[in-house]
């Protein structure tokens, strides 16, 4: 789930991500029974880093690596900016510039693989700004 706001990006960092690596990355969930898709968006959005999003738009979807299973890729539009960080499930989260996504690596931080749904949606998203 890619969140944003204006051109900046929120990404977080789980604590599954391995420390050393310290990239960041868009949001993920799972669908609840009876939740449609946007609902998931907003829900998990809202849990995970407590902004809230509008409009929710479907973008690409990737194979998962668990038995039927696939990653869907979504753009959702904060609508707040503050973030209130779940802790048990994140480590980190921020909003980024464009600027600060270019210069990542002389700010100490990278993105996802090049491989990775999260990385076509981050750099799907700068590319149309």
């Amino acid at each position: 789930m890619l969140v944003y706001r204006d051109d900046r990006l929120l990404l977080g960092q789980s604590h599954k991500f391995p420390i050393d690596r310290n990239f960041f990355s868009t949001l993920a969930g799972f669908v609840e029974p009876g939740e449609s898709l946007e609902e998931t968006v907003r829900r998990e959005v809202f849990e995970e880093v407590g902004v809230r999003v509008g409009d929710v738009t479907y973008e690409a979807s990737q194979p998962w690596p668990f038995p039927a299973s696939l990653m869907l890729g979504f753009r959702a539009e904060a609508r707040t900016e503050t973030i209130t960080l779940d802790t048990n499930e994140m480590r980190a989260a921020r909003w980024f510039t464009p600027a600060d996504i270019a210069n990542r690596h002389a700010l100490g931080f990278n993105l996802p693989p090049r491989d990775s749904i999260a990385r076509r949606l981050i750099e799907s998203f700068l590319a149309g700004l």
